[in-house]
């Protein structure tokens, strides 16, 4: 165990740092002190830093890296409900991410846009992203194996999710007059084409293009960065973009929402 989570490092070296400016100042933030949940967090987020850096250069300590880095994304949420009281998930969606309204222009304008932007979040998502993870999870020696029929039905999965995806875009581009980027949003509510029997149909088709990749790399932290990317949709992103879609189409979009479901596709909507 010892091995697998620090490698050569000495634990009794770690220790002397780890039990004042962690140990310590956990408990000591459980009083109250919000000085000492900020010192933990950071020593939580130096440490995951240092040892994520060790592990690549060495090869060792990778199981310790996924701890911290578990232990850093918890620390930063506790350190959040500490400081804040809840997590400021509305600061993700500021500047170039805010929701805005796309301009008016006509449809090839927005398919054009679309595709452009489906070019370069796949691109970067589900080819930059996952190659480099893959990378890690072999330089960290923490792979594992996969059934021999995983890479072909990730194939199949890959193809299917692709196809769904480029459906809905266009169906938002077409329908929408926007695009799937929040800073150029459709101007009309989208119930047409997959939206019909899903809300959202490309987050759920990204998702599962992400965990095709996993299976045909045979990477098993692939497939939870496409799990762990549902979860921070889901909770993070899906109640602000909710939120503006019933400011802007009102009780429009509460039909929608009572008619069809998030995640699991139903009965067909009403097309508009």
């Amino acid at each position: 165990m010892r091995e697998a989570t620090l490698g050569s490092l000495d634990p009794v070296i770690v220790a002397v740092f780890d039990i004042p400016l962690f140990v310590i100042a956990s408990a000591v933030a459980g009083f109250g002190v919000r000085a000492a949940a900020a010192v933990s967090t950071g020593w939580t987020v130096i440490v995951a830093v240092v040892l994520a850096s060790y592990a690549t250069i060495t090869g060792e300590a990778g199981w310790g890296v996924l701890a911290m880095g578990a232990a850093t994304v918890a620390s930063l949420a506790a350190l959040c409900a500490v400081l804040l009281g809840r997590i400021p998930t509305e600061l993700i969606l500021r500047g170039p991410f805010a929701f805005r309204p796309a301009r008016r222009a006509d449809s090839a304008h927005h398919v054009a846009t679309t595709f452009g932007q489906l070019v370069v979040f796949w691109g970067f998502f589900l080819v930059v992203v996952p190659t480099a993870i893959s990378a890690l999870e072999q330089r960290w020696n923490v792979a594992l194996p996969f059934p021999p029929l995983a890479a072909g039905a990730g194939a199949v999965i890959l193809v299917l999710a692709s196809v769904l995806g480029v459906a809905s875009a266009v169906a938002m581009s077409t329908k929408g007059e926007g695009t799937p980027l929040p800073a150029a949003m459709p101007n009309r509510l989208v119930i047409a084409g997959p939206y019909r029997w899903v809300r959202n149909p490309m987050a759920l088709a990204g998702i599962a293009q992400g965990a095709a990749i996993g299976l045909i790399l045979q990477s098993w932290l692939v497939v939870a960065y496409a799990l762990a990317g549902s979860l921070f949709w889901n909770y993070a992103i899906r109640p602000l973009e909710e939120s503006d879609l019933k400011q802007r189409f009102g009780e429009d979009f509460e039909r929608y929402r009572e008619a069809v479901r998030c995640w699991i596709p139903g009965t067909p909507c009403a097309k508009t």
